[in-house]
């Protein structure tokens, strides 16, 4: 239908709704340059350590504009840096949950953000952590893996994922570990394998798996990353700890040997980078390992 068939009133019903259109647009416009200001003006705030102001400027910023991902992602980061571990105060509580709140926000528009994931893991890590309660902790750390298992398989390259598996792994079966030596009256120098048969196949039936599980891991961060030294000095722990469920003197002192390789191929990186960065500052040329 052509302009002029139009009569005066749809005409300027017409123009009414293309004013407003374009008004519309420009607030838009206008909310989203806002929004970038109060990021820019939030990062600076965080930068300063000032996490409060950088709160409300990161508030400010995704209600101006609910689209902008980083904003709500500092402000969750925000949320989070002001949290303590262990601290059992409302207020400290009230930081746990908003940063929750907020990166689930995120995910729930872009469900593979690594940012988010990866924060999210290391949250329900942290509250673990500050729980005496060794039930709420295990749970606490189950949520934990869950979130770095959705980490990986949204990014299967991800070193730090499966190498924070590994330490959730050690950290359920430390604790268990430790008290059996206690209840041996076994130090924690003295060697293995636990004097007790009965005590060790009942740790080798609850957490042998837990074990497996956890050099799994650091075996596949090693993969992605070979100078991965904190994945070495783990896997040390997990097979000399783990040597204390062998059944023999024997396979015990093997099974400690194969921990002191890990040992000395963690100091060996350590020394290669630390030369690496040596190197660097003083100008040197470094030929990087491929």
């Amino acid at each position: 239908m052509e302009w002029g068939a139009i009569s005066k009133p749809m005409k300027s019903k017409l123009l009414v709704l293309g004013i407003i259109g374009l008004v519309l647009l420009s607030t838009t416009g206008c909310n989203k340059l806002k929004s970038r200001d109060r990021l820019n003006k939030g990062i600076q705030s965080y930068k300063s350590a000032r996490y409060a102001d950088a709160v409300e400027f990161f508030k400010e910023a995704v209600q101006l504009d609910p689209t902008n991902v980083n904003g709500r992602l500092f402000l969750a980061t925000a949320y989070m840096s002001q949290y303590i571990p262990g601290a059992e105060s409302p207020d400290n509580m009230q930081l746990a949950k908003e940063a929750k709140e907020e990166f689930i926000k995120v995910l729930d528009n872009h469900p593979n953000d690594t940012t988010a994931l990866a924060s999210l893991a290391s949250l329900s890590y942290q509250q673990a952590q500050g729980m005496p309660d060794l039930d709420q902790k295990l749970k606490k750390l189950d949520e934990s893996k869950e979130w770095y298992l959705k980490l990986i398989s949204a990014d299967p390259q991800n070193k730090e994922g499966f190498y924070s598996l590994a330490v959730i792994d050690w950290v359920k079966w430390y604790a268990a570990w430790m008290k059996a030596r206690a209840d041996l009256g076994m130090k924690p120098e003295e060697p293995g394998p636990l004097k007790d048969k009965k005590v060790r196949a009942e740790l080798k039936d609850k957490y042998a798996a837990v074990v497996d599980d956890g050099m799994k891991n650091l075996d596949k961060a090693l993969q992605i990353d070979k100078d991965y030294d904190d994945a070495m000095a783990y896997m040390n722990l997990l097979i000399r700890e783990k040597a204390d469920l062998d059944d023999t003197p024997e396979e015990y002192k093997a099974d400690v040997e194969k921990a002191d390789v890990w040992v000395q191929k963690a100091l060996d990186t350590k020394k290669m980078k630390a030369a690496k960065e040596a190197a660097k500052g003083a100008g040197g040329i470094t030929t990087e390992s491929k």
